[in-house]
C-alpha cells in the first residue's frame, strides 16, 4: 500500500521541508544542545533520502544501487538550493554552510544505511 503512496509522501515531506526552512520562527524552543539544529538538520535529511530512495525503487522503478546515488543527489542539491534562498529571500533566516554540511551529513548516513542494508540483503530465487 504505501509503496503506491511513496511517490506523493515524498513530494509531501519535500515541499513541506521547504516550508518549513523558509518561513520565519519567532521563538523556537531550546532543546538543551548547543548543536540541536544541526542534528536536527540531519535527521530530516536522512528522512529525505530514504523517501527519495524508497520513490526512485518503488514509483520510478530504478535498480536500487542508482537510486542510492540519486537520492543522494537530489538530498544535497535540495539542502544547498533551501540555504541560498534562505539567504536571498528572506530576513529572519540566513544562508549557513554548516547547515548544508549538517544536511550533507545526513544524506551522507541515509546513503551508507541504504548501502549496508542492500549489501545484507539476501536475494531470493
Amino acid at each position: 500500500m504505501l509503496k503506491k503512496q511513496v511517490f506523493f509522501i515524498t513530494i509531501f515531506y519535500s515541499l513541506a521541508l521547504a516550508s518549513v526552512c523558509l518561513i520565519s520562527f519567532k521563538k523556537l524552543p531550546d532543546i538543551g544542545v548547543s548543536f540541536g539544529d544541526k542534528l536536527f538538520h540531519s535527521f530530516t535529511y536522512v528522512i529525505l533520502v530514504f523517501l527519495w530512495y524508497n520513490s526512485l525503487v518503488f514509483h520510478f522503478k530504478r535498480d536500487k544501487i542508482n537510486s542510492i546515488i540519486y537520492a543522494s543527489i537530489i538530498g544535497i542539491i535540495f539542502g544547498i538550493i533551501i540555504e541560498v534562498l534562505q539567504g536571498v529571500f528572506t530576513t529572519t533566516r540566513h544562508a549557513d554552510v554548516f547547515d548544508v554540511l549538517a544536511n550533507s551529513l545526513g544524506v551522507l548516513v541515509a546513503a551508507s544505511l541504504l548501502v549496508l542494508k542492500n549489501r545484507n540483503t539476501v536475494k531470493k530465487s
